[in-house]
Formats: structure tokens, sequence, C-alpha cells
């Protein structure tokens, strides 16, 4: 087990879950077929050791605004479950409806005449392939560079580091401020003759706050260096969010300096999983991008994105959501979730012992104890008790919790929990154990 806590608290770790799902599922392939209703009967058993999604339980993996919404998304992926996006010449429907989501996609975030993108399967492959342009568009200009460097805050995501272990490029991590954003100063010092690519974040997944994608953008744009910036998280949140009054940094190509920039379509799009762009001011920087194969019997093989086959389903559940909400239901989604933010900001800052990190932007919010009889790792155990899924945050120790619409509903409830949790750890005096496994 990860954590032990006492029995007479009644916390249940995580690891239980896990266990119970195992010894539930069959470990080898059966000798005669079995029926569907039998399969899904051992499906149903099966989720019912899950954290309720749809009662806003969690506050990640999932974005969900409302079964019609749902029905929607589903629908268009099961016209389109058998087809393969990798054919575009078998299935031209498919690679039209891409290009209708890059088309929209540019439009939304103020790209230029001349910008492309393309549809991926999620941020981390929109990640992977604006590293893959950046080092190949470098070492086109710098071909004695065997491992180009990425300058990146501590606070952007991991699969920038993934791409660069599997790209051999050196990624090199620099402070941010008390403001949690980036260090400009550190992040201009890491930069040298080497360097291929910088990132901000719009916002990071840790604190869910901006970088000062401006001041970065000037930077880069200085130092002819190509700057990433990564709305994945935000990306079909933050327009809306402006649109609706809230004071929403500029973070797209509306900075100058901005060379590429990813948002996932499959969390605040709402679309089905995996629905991402990848987008670059000059279509001529996309063609660092894909990937060609002429030396085998079968002829050329071309890919613009890093997967092979790719499913077309989420392709149309993209663009028949986006169909479907139109710029006035994004608005009104981003109103709600932007709402339910300001409820729980207030509602937390009326448990004694608690206090939200600030600043906060759009739709995270993390919250610590400043109680030393409050252990905030024994008051996520509590709450997990409860069936809430926790996220958890390691600098600082905190609660970490990414708003969506599924929330809204759910608020009070989940204050309520959280304040009787908070009373019962400082009685009891219970200490918890960080939980790394994040993920």
């Amino acid at each position: 087990m990860i954590r032990t806590i006492s029995d007479d608290i009644g916390f249940e770790t995580q690891d239980s879950r896990q266990l119970a799902t195992d010894e539930l599922l069959r470990s080898t392939l059966p000798e005669a077929g079995r029926t569907w209703d039998d399969i899904k009967r051992e499906l149903t058993t099966l989720k019912a050791g899950d954290y309720d999604w749809r009662q806003g339980k969690v506050p990640l993996y999932v974005y969900y605004a409302n079964e019609e919404l749902l029905a929607v998304s589903q629908g268009a992926y099961m016209e389109y479950f058998s087809e393969n996006a990798l054919g575009a010449r078998a299935f031209p429907s498919v690679a039209g409806i891409e290009r209708a989501l890059i088309r929209m996609a540019l439009e939304l975030f103020q790209a230029p005449a001349e910008s492309a993108g393309s549809f991926t399967s999620g941020g981390t492959e929109s990640i992977f392939l604006a590293v893959k342009a950046a080092r190949d568009a470098f070492r086109a200009k710098h071909p004695g560079v065997a491992s180009p460097r990425l300058v990146l805050p501590r606070t952007a995501h991991p699969a920038f580091d993934k791409a660069a272990q599997y790209l051999n490029v050196e990624a090199v991590r620099v402070r941010v401020g008390k403001d949690l954003r980036v260090d400009i100063g550190a992040l201009e010092g890491a930069i040298n003759s080497t360097t291929m690519m910088v990132v901000g974040s719009a916002p990071c997944y840790p604190y869910g706050v901006f970088d000062r994608i401006d001041l970065i953008g000037e930077l880069a744009a200085a130092r002819g260096i190509w700057f990433h910036a990564d709305a994945c998280l935000g990306g079909f949140l933050a327009p809306f969010a402006r649109d609706e009054g809230y004071p929403i940094p500029d973070f797209d190509f509306r900075i100058p300096g901005v060379t590429s920039l990813s948002a996932d379509f499959h969390k605040y799009g709402f679309s089905a999983r995996g629905a991402s762009v990848i987008l670059y001011r000059n279509a001529r920087l996309k063609e660092f991008q894909g990937f060609r194969f002429d030396d085998w019997p079968r002829g050329n093989y071309a890919t613009e994105t890093f997967l092979g086959s790719r499913p077309a389903g989420s392709v149309a559940s993209a663009w028949a959501v986006s169909q479907y909400l139109g710029r006035n239901g994004y608005r009104q989604l981003a109103r709600r979730i932007m709402e339910a933010k300001a409820r729980m900001l207030e509602g937390i800052g009326r448990i004694q012992g608690l206090e939200v990190i600030r600043p906060t932007e759009l739709c995270i919010v993390l919250f610590k104890s400043v109680d030393p009889k409050v252990d905030i790792n024994a008051v996520a155990d509590g709450l997990s008790e409860r069936n809430w899924f926790v996220g958890r945050s390691r600098e600082p120790q905190a609660l970490h919790f990414a708003l969506n619409t599924v929330h809204a509903p759910v608020i009070g409830r989940y204050l309520e929990d959280l304040g009787d949790v908070v009373h019962r750890v400082r009685a009891a005096g219970r200490v918890g154990r960080y939980d790394d496994n994040t993920y």
C-alpha cells in the first residue's frame, strides 16, 4: 500500500480499488467466446469501483457538461467508429473535417493567413510534434548541434521532457517567481547558442496561472528562437471566458513572438479523446513536423503527425461538439465554470486552517493547510474515503482541483465534505502521507 492511516478514521487507500479490479478481471483468453450480455455485466461490475465522474467526483481526466452534449459527441464518434484517419484518400470526409477544425482553431487563436496546423491525438502528441518541428528547423540552420536545447519553466508539462528524451534534445527547466509564473530572467539566462525552443504555459497545470507569454514572445523574437505557447489545458476555455468578461491575458498568435501553439479539444472543447491541435504561425514551419519514407516495396509512406492509424471518431466528435455548441454555447460553459470556481474559492476561504494558493487563473484551484494541526494529506485521504478522487500537489503540498461544468452542481457538497474532513483531521490529530502516484 502507498499509505497507511489509522483504522479508527477509516480512510481508504486508492490501491484497494485497483486490487479489487484485478481480482475481478479474467487473466486468460477464454476457450469459448462469451456473450455480450455476460461481458457487459462484468464491465458494469468493474466500473462500480471507479470514482463517479458523472457526479463530479473526479477533478481531472474527464470533461463533461451534460448528457445531451455527451450524446452528440458519442453519436458523431460512432458515425466514424470504423474509419481510419490515416486513409485521407479513402475517407476524404475525415480529412475535410480535420481541415475545418484546423481553420476554426487558427481563427480562434488569431493566427495569420499563412498559418497551418494538424489534428493530433492529444496534448502530448501536439507537444511532441512542436518539439520535433523546432528541432528539425534548428538543425537545418545549425547542422553541427547534435543535441539542441529546450528551455522551459519548471511548471511546464512533462510531455516536453518526454519529447526531449525521445528526440535527443536537452531540456532545461528554470525556476518560477513568487507569482508562480516563469522567471523571465532565469529563462533568458538559460538560453545559449544551442537553444532551439522556449516554452510558456497558458496556463500551466500545476498552478493554473499564465506565464507572461507577451514577455517571452518579446525575448524569443529578439533572439530569433522558436517559442511554443502550450494552451493544451485552457485553449478552448480562455477565449470564451474572456468573451464573458473575465481577465484573460493574451497568449495566442496575437503575440508576435509565438511560433506554435497547442490546444486540446478533448479538454474544455468537450469532445471525445483524443483530440488536440498543433498550430504554426507559418505553414513552412509545419514542413519540419512530418515523416516520409519510400524505401520499401509498398511505395511512399507519409504522415504529418506521429501516429499512423488514427481513430476518425475523435475527429468527428470534435467537429460535431463545436458545431452543436457554437461560440455562444462555449461562452455559457465558460461562465458556468468560472462561477463554480468563484463559489469554491469563497467556500474554501471560510474553512478554518485552509488557504487558497494565489494567483489562481482560469479553472485551477490549489489550496493548502496553514494550520499545523491539519495535515493536508490526511485531508486528501478523508476526501478519498468519501469517494472524491483527489488531485495532490507536491510543491507545495496542497490539493489540486481542475474545475469543469460537471462540478458546478456539487460545489456545495464538496465544501461540506471538505469542512467536515478538516474538522475530523484536526480533532484526531492524524497525519497522512503524500501519494506521489499523481497519474
